[in-house]
């Protein structure tokens, strides 16, 4: 994990690989973001002109490598587009500073130190900086010779060191800033691993036993619930998953206390560790990505130990749903009927509809503990993908200010979100004169029929909502901001700001 510091060394005496300044777009060029003034002094007060000779707008996203100016110790300085310049007092965005940020560090992969002299108004600021450079230094490299050895077949190591320029090592405010961007960054880039990680290495039971070693790590309760203890308890939704496997599947509960708190947060994730279909295969092209089916699981994970590594004062309890749905002479077959652990019956005609089964028995398992609010989270449905695109996840929920809450929550860290609405006349839809309702119903908003059905199995008067994270959850194309290709770990800061929120009782 790159190593992220705060430091009040000047830019010119700086011993590191590059210096990272940030770079606006002005309606006349590109404007040197604040934090570069001892760049620009040292280029006589011209560097605007010469990164605009070198093709720099300042748009977003945007890196441009140049020399250093003499006397620095540093040789090279890395220009990043920060966007649109902020209107008059106004600073610039966190969001900008993280994206920014990221793009700076994967630009930087094989070096040793960056200096990041990037506008810092404030700690948020700080941490913005800090989290977008850990999250864009990411790499996924342990199936890659590259990654027992940097050096081999021209691998890059990710940036090995950050340092916040401007940043006060002594202050409060900008420590406790760098220490939760440290904490979320290393559980998202977790989850990000466990995304990445091949479905021939990453099972049902290889997975509960990762969660089992961080709760012992951090101090949080675990519960895992194996095949024969699925059966006792009546968790037929899971286990009709995960009948087609050789790997059988599990859900995990994992229990975050704090001595202080007085709200209950309950996470649920789906954790489908390998999606075919089942019996309704999927078609050739649609399973390449399906490892990423448990991105739901992997998001509560990592949220649930954040939580822990910075003390939250809110219990907070995550439910990993996880099975892996195959196709053998023991799946799950269009037709049949399950009985869930509500006990309500579920007449399966799609076995490819199988995450919300999983999730069912799940939120119903956490219902019975009565938490203050239960969020799951799940690639649950390419309808999801085809409304909102790759980069959005939909936020559905039975109650308007909670998922009002939600979507400002995952806004203001920078996860694009959007509030989808519930319509009762496709609840009918879903009606079977065989069992109590069907895992399917109208083709048309399917991802709202999803929300739907997961409705079903929230305990009455809990408050839940349901994040649908199917496109943003897997990046299949280029790397952007601080996003890698592959597993994103979308959901996961969502989650953690919705527990620091309702710590803090800002959510009633």
């Amino acid at each position: 994990m790159t190593a992220l510091t705060l430091s009040t060394a000047a830019a010119p005496g700086l011993r590191a690989d590059a210096i990272v300044i940030g770079v606006a777009k002005g309606a006349k060029g590109p404007v040197v973001a604040p934090g570069a003034e001892a760049v620009d002094k040292a280029y006589d007060g011209r560097l605007a002109g010469v990164l605009e000779t070198l093709g720099a707008s300042g748009a977003e996203g945007e890196v441009t490598k140049l020399p250093a100016p003499s006397g620095f110790k540093a040789p090279l300085v890395l220009a990043v587009g920060l966007g649109a310049v902020p209107e008059k007092d106004a600073d610039y965005d966190t969001d900008a500073l993280r994206k920014a940020a990221g793009a700076a560090a994967r630009a930087l992969a094989g070096s040793k130190k960056a200096a990041f002299a990037l506008p810092l108004a404030d700690a948020a600021d700080a941490g913005a900086i800090g989290e977008g450079a850990l999250l864009g230094a990411y790499s996924f490299d342990a199936y890659k010779d590259s990654g027992k050895d940097p050096k081999a077949k021209n691998g890059k190591a990710p940036l090995a060191e950050v340092a916040l320029l401007g940043g006060k090592p002594r202050d409060k405010a900008y420590k406790a800033a760098v220490e939760r961007a440290v904490a979320v960054s290393e559980e998202l880039n977790r989850a990000r691993d466990l995304v990445n990680t091949p479905p021939n290495d990453l099972n049902p039971e290889s997975f509960a036993a990762i969660a089992q070693a961080a709760a012992k790590e951090h101090g949080i309760k675990v519960q895992v619930l194996d095949e024969k203890a699925l059966a006792k308890g009546g968790y037929g939704g899971i286990l009709g998953v995960g009948a087609g496997s050789a790997a059988g599947p599990r859900l995990v509960k994992l229990s975050y206390t704090s001595s202080k708190a007085n709200k209950h947060l309950a996470f649920v994730g789906k954790g489908i560790t390998y999606d075919s279909g089942g019996i309704s295969l999927k078609p050739a092209g649609h399973n390449e990505t399906m490892k990423c089916d448990m991105s739901g699981a992997a998001a509560v994970f990592a949220a649930v130990v954040a939580a822990a590594r910075l003390g939250l004062e809110v219990n907070v309890t995550g439910w990993l749903a996880l099975a892996e749905n195959m196709p053998s002479g023991s799946a799950t077959r269009p037709g049949d009927v399950l009985r869930m652990y509500s006990g309500k019956t579920v007449e399966v005609l799609n076995t490819d509809a199988e995450g919300r089964l999983v999730l069912a028995d799940a939120l119903w398992a956490a219902s019975q503990e009565k938490p203050d609010a239960i969020v799951d989270v799940a690639t649950l449905t390419g309808a999801m993908v085809l409304a909102l695109g790759n980069r959005t996840f939909g936020i559905m929920g039975n109650d308007d200010a909670f998922r009002t809450a939600l979507h400002e929550a995952a806004e203001e860290v920078g996860e694009p979100a959007w509030p989808m609405p519930m319509p009762e006349h496709l609840r009918k839809g879903m009606d079977s004169p065989t069992a109590d309702i069907a895992n399917m119903g109208e083709r048309m908003g399917g991802g709202l029929v999803a929300g739907l059905f997961l409705r079903e199995f929230v305990g009455e008067g809990i408050t839940w909502a349901h994040l649908d994270i199917a496109g943003p959850a897997f990046n299949e194309g280029g790397p952007f901001g601080y996003t890698p290709k592959g597993g994103t770990g979308s959901g996961v800061r969502t989650l953690v700001r919705l527990a620091e929120l309702t710590a803090a009782g800002d959510l009633g």
